[in-house]
């Protein structure tokens, strides 16, 4: 975790293993809103990353502007329409990224390319739980990130929201929505199966999650950028030199 005040759940998404070797540190860092970030808060996230990719609505962004200058702010905003409906209609967690997936895509593929680009990227939008989840996931699970580590960190940011603000959220949305089966769960949990579900559709569908992104407008060129962008290669000991290293792309299968 890295402490900025005012913002929920920020973290690199880095360290994890991947078929190719491991998740790079320092290239993918996700969170939830950044409007409320101080004159430190902007300058330790300037330091950090030098592109935002801001999933949240115009009318969020309007209402709560982030007021960091000097990076890169990309928006993208994923929902279309009210996510009023969610509510109403009785969705549940997976159904909002099925949703999403469907309704969705080119922006999701925007936001992957957007990280590609090899830069330092942060990517939020309000909780940092369900639209930046779903793009951590995709971002992840195209360079072959291990899966259990992919839904671990999905599933860690409902835990990241602070106790109180979880009470008061699903109060407050059970007194709204008070014929919505699943109010609380949408707007405070992130239940690992929610995630491992739905990265388990888009393989039996597409046969892979970054053949669902190259589907979809993603082209080789931009997988291939994924993958130096995201991926640190196996270290391996050579075995000439007993404790030496030496560094060897073992490549990864488009």
């Amino acid at each position: 975790m890295i402490e900025v005040e005012g913002v929920v759940g920020l973290r690199d998404a880095g360290g994890m293993p991947a078929e190719s070797g491991r998740i790079r540190t320092g290239r993918l860092f996700r969170s939830g809103s950044l409007a409320a970030v101080d004159a430190e808060g902007a300058e330790r996230i300037r330091a950090l990353v030098r592109r935002i990719v801001d999933l949240r609505s115009v009318e969020e962004v309007a209402a709560a502007p982030t007021p960091i200058d000097g990076v890169r702010i990309i928006s993208l905003p994923l929902y279309h329409g009210s996510p009023r409906s969610f509510f109403e209609e009785g969705y549940d967690l997976v159904g909002i990224y099925r949703h999403l997936l469907a309704e969705s895509a080119p922006e999701l593929v925007a936001a992957v390319r957007a990280i590609a680009a090899g830069e330092p990227t942060l990517v939020h939008c309000t909780a940092g739980k369900d639209r930046t989840g779903l793009v951590i996931a995709l971002a992840l699970s195209a360079v072959r990130a291990d899966r259990d580590a992919v839904v671990a960190d999905y599933a860690l940011t409902g835990a990241l929201l602070p106790e109180a603000e979880r009470h008061a959220t699903s109060e407050r949305l059970r007194r709204t929505y008070p014929d919505s089966p699943h109010a609380a769960v949408l707007a405070t949990e992130s239940p690992a199966e929610a995630m491992r579900d739905v990265l388990a559709e888009l393989d039996r569908e597409h046969g892979s999650v970054r053949a669902f992104l190259a589907a979809h407008g993603l082209v080789d060129d931009e997988l291939a950028a994924l993958d130096a962008a995201l991926c640190e290669p196996h270290t391996i000991h050579g075995p000439d030199r007993p404790g030496a290293t030496s560094t060897t792309d073992i490549g990864v299968i488009a």
